[in-house]
């Protein structure tokens, strides 16, 4: 098991969903671009490694997600954040409405925790190739549910847990599915609810395209 802090900051106005990438520039504007934890590149080159800081609208509103070293570095953000910025060529005012700190405790357990994931884009070219060749609607849930344990995996090296138990997870239902860009590049998206042995804080990102606010997870209380 491992420990890890979040903090997630909520900002007071409403942004459209295609202005997240915009969002996501004037936070690395006004916290500078000598801070890599912001944007993940280094000398124009992508740092492959899980995001620890995460742009995303939830609840139409933007919200900076901050986890581990994230929280540490935040700190160049609100000493140097510009209230008036742009997104796109739209003024906005970058007012924080709402700060939550929390610690969670990462382990794999022996019960199942249900999640709902949005936007998850688990296909890079090569899987979605593969993905596309599956004609079996259940072998294609197969196929799914791999990747997704894969992230989950992935989420926990990028934060140092070593997972010393098998991770279970299994989607339950594919509720949306949609195409898009993302970059440029089109990909397939999916709305799933599945259940895990592996406690997710609520907000996190799975799969690719994160720090962008795709596949973030979110918790179902199950009544008994």
């Amino acid at each position: 098991m491992q420990k890890i802090r979040v903090l997630d900051i909520e900002f007071e106005n409403e942004i459209q969903p295609w202005e997240v990438p915009a969002f996501r520039g004037a936070v690395i504007e006004s916290a500078g671009r000598k801070n890599i934890i912001f944007h993940n590149h280094k000398d124009d080159k992508f740092v492959y490694s899980y995001p620890k800081i995460q742009y995303k609208r939830i609840g139409k509103k933007p919200h900076l997600l901050c986890i581990e070293d994230g929280v540490d570095e935040i700190h160049n953000f609100f000493e140097n954040m510009q209230e008036g910025v742009f997104l796109n060529d739209r003024p906005y005012e970058l007012k924080i409405g709402n700060l939550k700190l929390n610690t969670f405790t990462l382990q794999v357990w022996d019960k199942a925790f249900y999640y709902r994931i949005a936007d998850w884009s688990p296909l890079n070219q090569d899987n979605y190739t593969k993905y596309n060749a599956i004609e079996d609607g259940s072998e294609r849930m197969i196929f799914l549910n791999k990747i997704l344990t894969g992230n989950i995996l992935s989420f926990a090296k990028g934060l140092g847990w070593t997972v010393d138990k098998p991770i279970i997870s299994k989607i339950d239902n594919i509720d949306k599915t949609k195409k898009l860009r993302i970059k440029g590049v089109p990909r397939v998206v999916f709305n799933v609810s599945f259940k895990s042995n592996v406690f997710l804080p609520n907000g996190i990102g799975l799969g690719k395209n994160v720090a962008l606010g795709y596949g973030v997870v979110k918790e179902i209380k199950k009544r008994n």
